[in-house]
């Protein structure tokens, strides 16, 4: 299918990995939600505007059964998301897209995400709620008529209509001065207030004077019912889910503690009253809602324990009895721990109708597949055989399938059905096909220095062999706490397979999925096993014949590009390291990050320094490419200004005479901790490819022109 997009050319390269265009321009599924009756699913696809600047969202439905094609169901220049079914069938999503029976709409030169319905018997969607502030996300009661959403509210203000001059006022004096009380005060690339995010019932407004109307297209916009008019900041990154008969709201809420700490504590919600009641709360101890059961009686829990500097935190499934009156004493109702002995940390998705089990996904070796757990026992059954990655999954009304999204290094996030008798998936019809690409992905391991097991994928070029050694390149995942298990936009190794290089993806300690003690092999000493069981695995792929061990270099970003800083200051073994989002010197970034009640707890001051890559400095030989963003609040842009100076003034390789450097600093005053604008994610990747081009193969390849170089 040749592009219609004229910033795209339609020339079709080997595979969409050879050109950047063609990978910007792959359609991106996301999200999925399931009518009730089992009948319909939909999801959102996202892919280039016109001028390939940014990335609009449309929503696409599906046929659960895989008998008719995928049909795009929502189209505007503004796209559309957040997906949910009501009980009755109607289909309700935001978007920012004008409103076509208002007649001042397009006036607004900041629009906000309203509420639309899309009805289930067929016709056009249409704006149910609108505000200034706009909607942030919706959710619905499977069988009740009840739909809940998430909107941000002025702190100050005591209605919608306060909430709406307050707002003017600003907008229209350009105020936009934050008075902050509490911690935190920005999150990854948010400057927090001053507004807080709400829960509110979405209730029928008033009739339109002259009586009630007489057709759907006459009905009057719905209106809104705070529920946590005084809960602060608490609501801030956190989840909440809507019990299936719409009674009950649960949702973690932040609750603040001295020297600037929190921990999250597990509330419920009376959608009727707004009564709001603590469920769990315990010191050292967070507690986020998983689904509700069928039948209302059984909230499934998920708890963290708090870090310590000598302790990776725990994460377990608990059943909580939500039975009876929501206003009941935390210490009458029942906290089960469910499959306590499983060593992995589960994620609860879905019940199946009949309450026997719950469905979780977890990350395990390379992959998160799907797991039943048998609530009578806490018997753990491995649903999903392939080594791919599930999220967002829904299960049938009669309990037999599943629905969810599957991806792993082979293709992106796709829609498939899963047989829960039998484990078996099938692909539904999808919106685009999976794209081609080149070359072979393997599993492989290595033997660290302590005997324990380093297991990563290795990604080879086609043609590959001892007489055509690849070079290699080391990529080292962030988290810590995470692990290459599935498909990637930000850090895709097919687009550098395709240029001939082999990439290694490496889960060394800290790693997810490979049990606790993996994870505690590594806590509070970064520098020690997880570099280490980096070093014996390339140690391993270097013997194969069809890698160049003269050929390598490193990469990272985030924790991974604290490692590949790291790397750098214990090694010269790579040609080249490009670290990215990277944490540079820990005594510094600690206080500084948004999240240092968090970071705090984790390494004491002496650890830090310990593990701190800037002590390190003068050690540096191999040329390094710094990439930041400005709006990097999760690893502030200090870190990467700090570690840009240091490298020029007290690195092996510190700028000449001359000012002349092979270290090179890519700056986007715009991004964040991703690189999410499409023609920035050009930028990197063609900056990185010179960068590695110049250094590891010895070759010249051009920098973007855009660059203005």
């Amino acid at each position: 299918m040749e592009s219609t997009n004229p910033e795209i050319p339609n020339e079709q390269p080997e595979t969409p990995f050879h050109e950047l265009d063609h990978y910007l321009a792959i359609p991106r599924v996301s999200g999925l939600a399931m009518s009730p009756d089992g009948k319909r699913l939909v999801t959102t696809v996202a892919t280039l505007n016109s001028k390939a600047t940014e990335y609009v969202s449309a929503l696409w439905q599906i046929d659960p059964e895989g008998h008719e094609h995928a049909r795009r169901i929502t189209r505007s220049a503004k796209g559309e998301a957040g997906a949910a079914f009501a009980s009755n069938g109607d289909l309700y999503f935001t978007s920012a897209r004008p409103d076509p029976d208002r007649a001042d709409e397009g006036s607004d030169d900041d629009p906000v995400s309203a509420l639309w319905l899309l009805p289930a018997d067929g016709g056009e969607a249409r704006v149910v709620l609108n505000r200034l502030g706009g909607i942030s996300s919706v959710f619905t009661a499977k069988d009740a008529d009840r739909t809940i959403v998430v909107a941000p509210v002025l702190a100050g203000a005591a209605d919608e209509e306060s909430d709406e001059m307050r707002r003017k006022s600003r907008k229209e004096n350009k105020v936009q001065a934050i008075l902050h009380t509490g911690y935190p005060v920005r999150l990854w690339d948010e400057d927090l207030g001053p507004s807080q995010p709400r829960l509110f019932a979405v209730e029928p407004g008033e009739p339109p004077a002259g009586g009630k109307p007489s057709t759907v297209d006459q009905a009057p916009p719905l209106k809104l019912r705070n529920l946590t008019p005084d809960v602060g900041a608490g609501l801030r990154d956190t989840a909440a889910v809507i019990s299936p008969d719409g009674r009950a709201v649960y949702t973690s809420v932040v609750k603040p503690l001295a020297k600037a700490d929190s921990r999250h504590v597990l509330v419920a919600i009376d959608v009727a009253t707004g009564a709001r009641t603590v469920l769990l709360d315990r010191e050292g101890m967070s507690y986020f809602p998983g689904p509700v059961s069928a039948d209302n009686q059984t909230l499934a829990v998920l708890s963290e324990s708090d870090t310590t500097p000598t302790q990776a935190p725990q994460v377990k499934l608990q059943l909580l009895d939500v039975a009876g009156e929501l206003n009941v004493a935390p210490e009458s109702r029942e906290l089960r721990p469910l499959a306590h002995d499983w060593d992995r940390w589960g994620h609860p998705v879905a019940w199946l109708p009949d309450g026997s089990a719950l469905l979780v996904t977890a990350d395990d070796d390379g992959a998160t597949p799907l797991f039943r757990i048998d609530v009578a026992d806490g018997t753990v059954t491995r649903v999903t055989k392939d080594s791919a990655a599930y999220t967002d999954v829904a299960v049938s009304p009669d309990g037999r399938h599943a629905y969810a999204l599957r991806s792993s290094y082979e293709f992106p996030p796709e829609v498939v059905r899963v047989d829960l008798a039998s484990g078996e998936v099938s692909r539904l019809p999808a919106p685009a096909d999976r794209p081609r690409r080149k070359g072979t992905l393997e599993r492989i391991e290595a033997t660290a220095a302590d005997g324990a097991r380093v297991p990563a994928y290795l990604a080879l070029p086609e043609g590959a062999s001892a007489a055509n050694p690849a070079p290699l390149l080391l990529w080292i995942h962030g988290g810590p706490l995470s692990s290459w298990n599935a498909w990637t936009w930000r850090w895709n190794p097919w687009l550098l397979v395709s240029k001939g290089y082999a990439v290694l993806l490496p889960d060394p300690a800290l790693s997810t999925g490979y049990g606790q003690a993996f994870i505690q092999r590594g806590w509070g000493e970064w520098g020690k096993a997880p570099f280490m069981d980096l070093m014996a695995i390339t140690d391993s792929v270097l013997e194969r014949p069809d890698i160049d061990e003269a050929r390598t270099a490193a990469m990272g970003g985030s924790f991974g590009g604290y490692m590949a800083n790291w790397v750098a200051g214990q090694t010269e073994r790579f040609k080249a390291i490009v670290t990215h989002a990277s944490l540079w010197a820990l005594d510094q970034f600690g206080p500084t990050t948004d999240a240092s009640q968090y970071w705090l707890k984790e390494m004491t001051a002496e650890m830090a320094l310990d593990n701190s890559p800037h002590r390190h400095v003068e050690k540096i030989a191999t040329p390094m490419l710094v990439i930041h963003g400005d709006k990097d609040y999760r690893v502030p842009i200090g870190e990467g200004l700090r570690l840009w100076y240091e490298l020029l003034s007290n690195s092996k390789l510190a700028a000449d005479a001359d000012g002349k450097t092979a270290h090179r600093f890519l700056y986007f005053p715009y991004e964040n901790h991703w690189v999410l604008q499409p023609q920035h994610a050009k930028i990197w990747y063609g900056v990185v490819e010179h960068f590695l081009a110049a250094h590891v193969l010895g070759k010249e390849v051009g920098l973007p022109a855009d660059l203005g170089l």
